[in-house]
């Protein structure tokens, strides 16, 4: 069963909104995604999530398994994406993330290849 957390991050990175999404990070918060360079605090993150979410129509998270270790949380999982000509890919993926001491987020990482979504 997925922690409280997975579930919130996942269903607002789904509901393609970056701004609560970006509410979830520490001041000085990092989030890579796959090969692109970090973006780092809150606006950044906000402002390059707003830009991805303007590359696709929708998107789905499935989660596949999940290990919370103390501050780290692993999630495997399988994500629909549904591009601007209307079709569907589906990709694993895994995302990690570390909480800070306040419980924000200061490194959010996603390991995935994109290629099919934009090929």
């Amino acid at each position: 069963m997925p922690s409280e957390l997975t579930k919130h991050v996942f269903a607002v990175v789904d509901a393609r909104d970056a701004a609560p999404f970006s509410r979830l990070f520490a001041p000085d918060g990092r989030m890579i995604f796959g090969n692109a360079e970090p973006q780092v605090g809150p606006a950044a993150i906000e402002a390059g999530l707003s830009d991805f979410y303007g590359t696709i129509k929708e998107l789905h998270h499935t989660l596949v398994n999940e290990w919370v270790v103390g501050p780290d949380t692993i999630c495997e999982l399988s994500v629909r994406y549904v591009r601007l000509d209307s079709k569907t890919v589906t990709i694993p993926a895994v995302t990690t993330w570390h909480l800070d001491d306040h419980a924000r987020i200061d490194s959010y990482r996603v390991f995935i290849d994109l290629t099919p979504v934009f090929a």
